[in-house]
């Protein structure tokens, strides 16, 4: 796919994601706005995968550890072809397949459960370590982690320990949006320098735009280039990104459109489709 068409395809998943808070009456909203670009980027271009075969024994592998945010994964992975579009407004109903933290036995296609957040590079680990008892080298981990849950103390652990074992395999993405659920991460408990902390555990570290999906694609690929360590990608996003109203706001952390903001929102991203679309004439 070409740029153009990896931006409208992102925007078009944004689009999916407000119909379906708004049509579930609960989840959250900022995070996973945000991260459309990084999602689209995965599915579409640096991930091997098979959506007609989900469990292919050489496909890579993707963890989404902040669980809350996994509206963009069920809305990426609708789009790329996993299960119907229409399934999508099923999200968080009763008997759903699409939950309100991702259920690894509901859906195939979802590699990891997450719901306690901090877990998603404790599960990379294990697997990475897995992959190499295998000897399947030639497979990717890549887990997409939120900033709000460096707070936990968990991800340090298995930071020091893919950093001893030199789990080389595995790419791991900070959405850094800056916010969480009681406020901005800098006020909530300081992450700064996050870079400087990352490289003491002994990470090969990237800063990127978040947002640029050029960038992201880019990024993955000099990942897989570093032999000696593990690679952090801290990828600064605006969360609730491309609705106005949404961005920056750390109370749509946790918060669903309701039906006059959802048309407010899915307005607002019509007309960034057509800014897409003309400036890439």
């Amino acid at each position: 796919m070409t740029i153009e068409e990896l931006e409208l395809k992102a925007t078009a998943i944004r689009e999916d994601i407000i119909r379906m808070l708004e049509h579930a009456g609960s989840g959250h909203s900022a995070g996973p706005l945000g991260l459309a670009d990084i999602f689209t980027a995965l599915y579409f271009d640096v991930l091997r995968l098979d959506p007609k075969k989900p469990d292919w024994e050489d496909r890579d592998i993707l963890l989404l550890s902040n669980g809350h945010c996994v509206p963009v994964q069920y809305a990426t992975m609708a789009h790329a072809g996993y299960f119907e579009r229409s399934e999508l407004l099923t999200l968080r109903k009763l008997g759903s397949r699409l939950q309100g933290h991702p259920e690894r036995e509901k859906l195939p296609g979802l590699e990891n459960t997450s719901g306690p957040l901090g877990c998603g590079l404790s599960q990379a680990c294990g697997m990475a370590l897995g992959m190499r008892m295998n000897k399947q080298t030639h497979r990717w981990i890549y887990v997409v982690m939120g900033d709000g849950e460096q707070d936990e103390g968990n991800v340090w652990e298995a930071a020091m320990l893919a950093s001893k074992y030199k789990l080389n395999n595995i790419i791991a993405i900070t959405d850094r949006n800056n916010i969480q659920i009681d406020g901005p991460t800098e006020l909530v408990m300081p992450l700064e320098d996050l870079r400087g902390k990352w490289e003491a555990f002994g990470w090969h570290v990237m800063e990127i735009d978040g947002n640029n999906i050029d960038a992201v694609i880019d990024a993955c690929a000099l990942g897989r280039a570093v032999v000696e360590k593990p690679v952090m990608i801290i990828a600064h996003t605006i969360p609730g990104k491309g609705v106005d109203f949404m961005e920056y706001d750390f109370h749509w952390h946790g918060m669903p459109p309701n039906h006059e903001q959802a048309k407010l929102a899915l307005h607002e991203l019509r007309t960034l489709r057509g800014k897409i679309k003309s400036e890439h004439e």
